[in-house]
């Protein structure tokens, strides 16, 4: 237990006072973050909206870049952590570390170069994923792409070359 404001001789004898009773519980809504809810609710998962998603990476810090719906970029972009394109970029994109998503809304005419992407908007370009590329069930992705795992979920539509790397494999740029 630990107490402010007291001395050493006041918190000995404290101590031994409360070692015959039994811990009690600590008490609702306490000050920590920890222990926000009541304890006899119970907590429910439901599907989260699109908007609610992106608030919960934008406040916990994992969203590096957003291009939101109606934006129109040009240029190279590159980042750490986590880029989501909601409207329309177009030049490059690179991240050794980060990844990249693209929504059901987002257009790239790029080349890309990261280490996850998750499609499920358009691509027009050649994507090289370190890690893994995901193609949702409305991606439509016209280029290249070269990466160790690739998902695609039924109603994605690709047009290209697929090369398979091994993890160890970076940056091999379709090079043989």
């Amino acid at each position: 237990m630990l107490r402010f404001n007291k001395t050493s001789h006041e918190d000995k004898h404290e101590s031994e006072a409360t070692m015959d009773q039994p811990p009690q519980p600590a008490p609702l809504y306490e000050g920590s973050t920890h222990n926000q809810t009541p304890a006899h609710t119970q907590t429910t998962t439901s599907a989260m909206t699109e908007s609610e998603s992106l608030a919960r990476d934008i406040k916990e810090g994992l969203l590096s870049g957003f291009v939101g719906n109606g934006t129109e970029l040009t240029g190279e972009a590159n980042f750490k952590g986590m880029l989501r394109v909601d409207g329309h970029l177009s030049g490059k994109v690179h991240s050794d570390e980060g990844t990249l998503i693209v929504s059901t809304n987002g257009l790239i005419d790029a080349n890309i170069e990261v280490a996850v992407a998750q499609i499920h908007g358009t691509v027009k370009g050649d994507i090289t994923a370190t890690k893994r590329i995901e193609l949702g069930r409305v991606a439509k992705v016209t280029g290249n792409i070269q990466t160790p795992s690739l998902v695609i979920e039924q109603g994605a539509v690709f047009e290209g070359n697929c090369r398979m790397t091994k993890a160890d494999e970076p940056g091999q740029n379709g090079k043989k």
